[in-house]
């Protein structure tokens, strides 16, 4: 059996970052073992060092980006104003873009695709635990508006409003983002005793 570097080794951050920054650049179809290490600035052979298949350095990528993820979502849903804050770190450019393109591979990935989906569930279950205390807050029973529905529309629109201005298409973004905007403000700030 060939001997594979474990998670704590020197050069495997470094490949991740090229990985990722390719992703980002180039998309999926250009990350080779060669290309990350150009790309790394380390021989090809280090690539198959650190990672027996390729699939396990987009795995590697993937559970790096989604951990990370995983924190700055627990901080935004534990802020003063969550509901924003989750607004705010569901728009992020990069964050979207990265998920598109493991989407994009999920297809053809069995691995990838099921560890897409058990993440997926990770941010949702925190997004409806945290909404729920919200909606509580707020006085908004869950059967006027669920949790779970919030949370998917938040994601859903922030989403596809990233995915469109990435191919240059803006019709009816102003509009959605003063609705959420407004409709987000109307929710963190609202007595409970107001009425529904």
């Amino acid at each position: 059996m060939r001997r594979i570097a474990g998670p704590g080794a020197k050069n495997r951050d470094v490949l991740l970052d090229a990985a990722e920054r390719l992703m980002l650049e180039e998309g999926h179809a250009a990350v080779t073992s060669r290309r990350v290490a150009r790309a790394a600035g380390l021989k090809p052979q280090l690539v198959h060092y650190y990672f027996r298949t390729m699939d396990d350095l987009f795995l590697a990528v993937f559970r790096r980006r989604a951990e990370a993820g995983l924190r700055r979502q627990a901080e935004a849903l534990a802020s003063p104003e969550p509901l924003r804050a989750l607004w705010e770190f569901s728009t992020d450019t990069a964050g979207t873009a990265l998920t598109m393109e493991f989407m994009g591979l999920a297809s053809h990935h069995e691995t990838i695709r099921a560890e897409i989906g058990r993440y997926a569930e990770q941010f949702r279950t925190a997004q409806v635990e945290a909404l729920t205390g919200v909606l509580e807050r707020a006085g908004v029973p869950a059967e006027v508006l669920p949790p779970a529905a919030l949370a998917l529309l938040l994601s859903s629109i922030a989403r596809t409003t990233v995915m469109e201005r990435a191919i240059g298409m803006s019709t009816g973004h102003d509009e959605i983002l003063a609705l959420v905007a407004k409709h987000l403000t109307a929710l963190e700030h609202r007595p409970s005793s107001t009425p529904r």
